[in-house]
């Protein structure tokens, strides 16, 4: 087995990170440094060890190793090893069930299962098109309208997105970025290519149920590890800004990237009084996280959207639709020949998502086109409406969804967190009346203790209608 035939100079190698500057910090884990230096045996014994469970197998083989995400030394450890090894990582989220992890593994097909993931049947049929070098990673989309697909990130579009998100931010001598998103996550998994490729440092949260983002611990890992890099979708920032005493981030934090999900008008508000330098992203998993970011030392105004494209990238509307090209761009879905080619003839890859570029370049993301409402012929927006509805005091989140109009063909409804007493139907549709058009109004409202979220921390509208749909069909009985 060739351990280093696709290990580029400069790249993704810890054993060559440890030649090239040995006394750096790679890793901050509970209080302890680890250098590069103090890495690499771990690493190389790692590496052996994984060879110890693949067994014998052809040079030509393309290995796939199933693991689950948690953010732990662990499962860094594991990773750097399949760095070298020129392995794929089949990276699952920690939060899914039994029953989910055995179906995204019947998916993969893995070589190799660990962490007790359910073995895959390993066979890929002797005339499976194959990918023209192994990925880096095969992470599964969210599914969240329809079977979660494995989508292939190459080692060459994550070291692009590296160089691009790098031109933005910058590097700085003493940077330390917090690791608090799965691993199993294109932004989690981002965070520690990024820190690889530039020899910088990587910070571990403590070990933690996987369903867990405390954010007292996380707020205290920020000052105690003088964290630099933040990143984090924007349930976690609003747990953040929840917490009491106020929390203020201290000096060191240079740059918090939110993404994952839209931010409000009000969260990024909230964030800009103090003075906490938040930067809006939009991203997704086929194009190895950032597609556009505001850009560094701005100041958070939701109305500069989610910034312009990162450098190397095209964006383009067509038929409302984003579409993107460029370096950071995934390979296709596995298996490959079971899906239709993912990128248009010239490219181009189009995202689902809906938006529109201002006249400054920067994106604006609408809706996702599964989440579209046509209301008597009008497109209504989810995340517009959401946006507005998060602006009116008592509200303290909000989820938009259509349902079935006879007359108008779908109607807006929307499930509501409140602060204090739920406001009236009434009540709402006059505080919109100077913010949206009165097609936008919901006509339905449904008052939630919490707003459902997937296994990456993102809003589930497909559970939050469902529950709504369940609380008008009791009042209805």
């Amino acid at each position: 087995m060739k351990t280093q035939a696709f290990i580029a100079a400069g790249s993704l190698s810890v054993l060559q990170a440890a030649q090239e500057e040995p006394a750096q910090v790679a890793l901050r884990v509970d209080g302890r440094s680890y250098s590069f230096a103090e890495l690499a045996p771990l690493v190389a014994q790692k590496c052996a060890q994984l060879q110890g469970l693949l067994g014998q197998q052809p040079a030509e083989a393309w290995l796939r190793v199933a693991l689950l995400g948690t953010p732990r030394l662990e499962t860094v450890l594991t990773l750097y090893a399949l760095f070298e090894l020129g392995a794929t990582a089949v990276l699952l989220h920690p939060r899914l069930t039994v029953a989910e992890h055995a179906r995204l593994c019947a998916d993969a097909q893995p070589t190799l299962c660990l962490d007790g993931l359910p073995a895959g049947s390993n066979v890929l049929g002797g005339g499976a098109r194959l990918p023209t070098e192994p990925p880096l990673a095969m992470l599964f989309t969210s599914g969240t309208s329809g079977r979660p697909k494995g989508a292939l990130l190459s080692r060459r579009a994550f070291i692009a997105a590296a160089a691009a998100s790098a031109q933005n931010l910058g590097w700085q001598p003493d940077d330390r970025w917090l690791l608090c998103m799965p691993l199993a996550h294109v932004g989690g998994l981002s965070i520690l290519v990024r820190c690889l490729v530039a020899r910088r440092t990587m910070v571990l949260p403590p070990e933690l149920p996987a369903s867990s983002f405390d954010a007292a611990t996380i707020a205290q890992l920020v000052e105690r590890e003088r964290v630099t890099l933040l990143s984090v979708v924007p349930t976690m920032l609003s747990r953040l800004l929840a917490l009491q005493p106020l929390w203020q981030p201290p000096p060191s934090l240079r740059a918090v990237l939110l993404g994952g999900a839209a931010a409000s008008p009000a969260l990024l508000s909230e964030a800009a009084q103090r003075r906490i330098p938040a930067l809006t992203t939009y991203g997704l998993t086929e194009a190895c996280s950032q597609v556009t970011t505001q850009r560094y030392g701005s100041v958070p105004d939701a109305a500069q959207g989610a910034g312009g494209p990162i450098a190397g990238l095209e964006l383009r509307i067509v038929d409302e639709q984003i579409q993107v090209r460029g370096p950071t761009l995934f390979d296709g879905y596995f298996p490959l020949d079971a899906h239709p080619p993912a990128l248009l003839s010239d490219g181009f890859f189009p995202t689902g998502d809906l938006g529109r570029i201002d006249e400054e370049g920067r994106l604006h993301v609408l809706a996702r086109r599964t989440d579209l409402i046509v209301s008597g012929g009008e497109n209504i927006y989810p995340t517009e409406v959401e946006q507005a509805l998060e602006q009116v005091p008592g509200i303290a989140a909000a989820c938009v969804f259509g349902l079935p109009d006879a007359q108008w063909g779908q109607s807006v409804a929307a499930a509501l967190v409140a602060t204090a007493e739920p406001l009236s139907l009434h009540a709402v549709r006059q505080a919109l009346a100077s913010r949206l058009a009165g097609y936008k109004h919901p006509r339905r409202l449904v008052w939630l203790s919490a707003l459902p979220q997937n296994a990456t921390g993102k809003l589930d509208r497909g559970a939050a209608a469902a529950q709504a749909l369940r609380v008008i069909g009791a009042d209805e009985r």
